[in-house]
């Protein structure tokens, strides 16, 4: 399971404590970051840890469905849809 992470709203300081790797940013965001996980249950457990360091709950982790079909000439044709669920909302 994937997600994207988007932070804003934070202190440097703050950035820097992220428990994940990624990309700051200079605009509405400060913070992005492609996010891995095994189960839905660690994806929560990341979003508990995320609350604890984030104060306010300043991010979206917004988990990333691909899906992969047959197209009409035998090719395939990949799709990536962003999922409706967003882990925390300003």
């Amino acid at each position: 399971m994937e997600a994207i992470l988007l932070v804003w709203g934070v202190r440097d300081e703050v950035l820097k404590e992220l428990p994940v790797e990624g990309h700051w940013l200079y605009g509405e965001y400060d913070f992005i970051a492609k996010v891995e996980f095994g189960s839905g249950m660690e994806m929560e457990e990341f979003e508990k840890t995320l609350r604890h360091v984030i104060d306010g709950g300043r991010f979206k982790l917004m988990p990333v469905k691909v899906s992969g079909v047959k197209g009409e000439n035998g090719e395939n044709e990949t799709s990536i849809l962003e999922s409706i669920e967003v882990g925390a909302v300003p």
